[in-house]
């Protein structure tokens, strides 16, 4: 019994149970990102084909979103719901919901594995691609579609290391790959002149590896509730649970995979009206590529307090839940400051990361700050849809993820290019728009609700 009331998150500081989770977390979550972003940086280097080879990762992103967010359906979803029912002592329940999130995974990832093999060409040129870019992202996809259920696995399956309180262990779980990643990126693309599809390949064999680690664990004896035979298989009560919650996560991914494509296409069309509609989408794929780095703090301390914010809900400890609320507030906010700041004032300076070209610096550095112009109001975006979250309130989480991108960005990014000839420049402009307006309603009715609720008094369980 001992064994099974490790990492009771009711007892010690809020800071110190949240970073104890949040920092590993975030460095996670960056090295997930450079899954994606060193194969982006390498592949803008390229000789010759750098800006165009970029482009055409930048019509890949939309599908690596689309697995995301399926990763994010089943880790997202079961992993509160798994740190809810811990709290309340029923670890029977929380290792069926374990169970039945990797099997739901497993199940989606071949689904979307043959899915992209059928239908990647016309994919690739509905998100704006051009027939000198999609032969790149052809290369790219096709290759990194080997890798879909490995890295659907290392995604959707750390979270529930991080809910059982080994942040550590689910740190390592993307060091592992993004080591290798590193080291193999050179090698591949330059040493033996794979180019694209060597950025490629070295991503799934770090996805690969990043998914045995985190099999290992959950089936091994240091896991305080093990993948087990018996907690496989789908149960529809819990699965609807899992999908409801995970809705969240995956609205979080699957619109920024719409918002993507819908800019890309919309930025090659106005874009090829003044001259280069290739540039702008290798623009956009830049600030995004940026965009990715630098968000991740945030995600890594929201995400890292969901377990314990969950955690005392179900143990009935409300005080350290507002405690939570208060300590996520300060620290996103004073980090989405400094971060802010440095994008407006270095544009070029990120941009250079995955390219040198003059045209796209030229173009990159004006629509990098209007894209970012209010980039701090994303703090409360996250701390209130993760709250939502963590205490599974599922229809408010999904609610504001489509408000700010399907109600907000998208029609924007349709509206604002025909006003007062802002052409691309409207393109860019929908995301800070979407920030203030999303942000602050979903913050604000967070307060409004949860933090209301979270004013009775504790209670006091035998």
């Amino acid at each position: 019994m001992v064994q099974q009331r490790k990492n009771d998150f009711s007892q010690g500081g809020i800071a110190q149970n949240i970073l104890s989770l949040a920092i590993p977390l975030t460095v996670a979550q960056l090295t997930v990102v450079l899954y994606n972003v060193v194969d982006r940086a390498f592949i803008g280097h390229i000789d010759t084909i750098g800006r165009d080879a970029f482009t055409g990762i930048g019509l890949v992103m939309p599908a690596t979103y689309i697995v995301t967010a399926f990763a994010n359906l089943c880790g997202t979803g079961g992993a509160p719901l798994f740190s809810i029912a811990r709290g309340r002592g029923d670890d029977r329940r929380a290792s069926r919901i374990m169970g039945v999130s990797f099997t739901l995974l497993l199940l989606l990832g071949a689904a979307l594995t043959v899915g992209f093999y059928l239908f990647q060409t016309p994919f690739l040129y509905l998100v704006g691609g051009s027939d000198e870019t999609v032969v790149h992202a052809r290369d790219y996809l096709q290759i990194y579609l080997i890798g879909v259920i490995p890295v659907m696995t290392g995604l959707g399956m750390n979270p529930f290391i991080n809910a059982q309180g080994f942040g550590k262990v689910g740190m390592m779980t993307t060091l592992l790959g993004a080591v290798i990643n590193l080291i193999l990126d050179p090698v591949f693309i330059f040493a033996l002149g794979m180019g694209v599809r060597g950025a490629a390949l070295a991503t799934v064999i770090a996805q690969t590896c990043s998914a045995v680690w985190v099999l290992v664990f959950l089936t091994g004896r240091r896991a305080v509730l093990r993948i087990e035979k018996a907690s496989l298989g789908l149960d529809g009560p819990i699965l609807r649970r899992v999908c409801s919650l995970g809705l969240t996560g995956f609205t979080f991914s699957v619109t920024n995979s719409l918002v993507q494509a819908l800019g890309n296409a919309q930025l090659q069309a106005y874009g090829a009206a003044a001259g280069n509609g290739d540039l702008y989408v290798a623009a956009m794929t830049a600030i995004v590529s940026v965009r990715e780095i630098v968000f991740q703090p945030i995600r890594g301390l929201t995400q890292g307090a969901q377990p314990v914010i969950g955690y005392n809900y179900g143990a009935g400890k409300y005080s350290r839940v507002r405690e939570s609320i208060r300590f996520l507030t300060v620290t996103c906010l004073g980090y989405n400051v400094l971060v802010w700041v440095l994008l407006l004032a270095f544009p070029r300076a990120f941009i250079l990361l995955f390219n040198s070209d003059p045209g796209l610096l030229a173009v990159g550095a004006p629509t990098m700050r209007i894209y970012y112009a209010a980039y701090v109001m994303m703090s409360f975006q996250m701390i209130g849809q993760n709250t939502f979250v963590a205490l599974g309130r599922a229809k408010s989480a999904v609610f504001f993820s489509l408000f700010r991108k399907v109600i907000l960005v998208a029609p924007m990014m349709l509206v604002l290019p025909r006003l007062w000839g802002l052409g691309v420049y409207g393109v860019f402009a929908s995301e800070p728009v979407s920030d203030m307006i999303g942000g602050g309603a979903c913050f604000l009715t967070m307060m409004c609700t949860v933090w209301r609720e979270m004013k009775r008094p504790d209670e006091e369980k035998l």
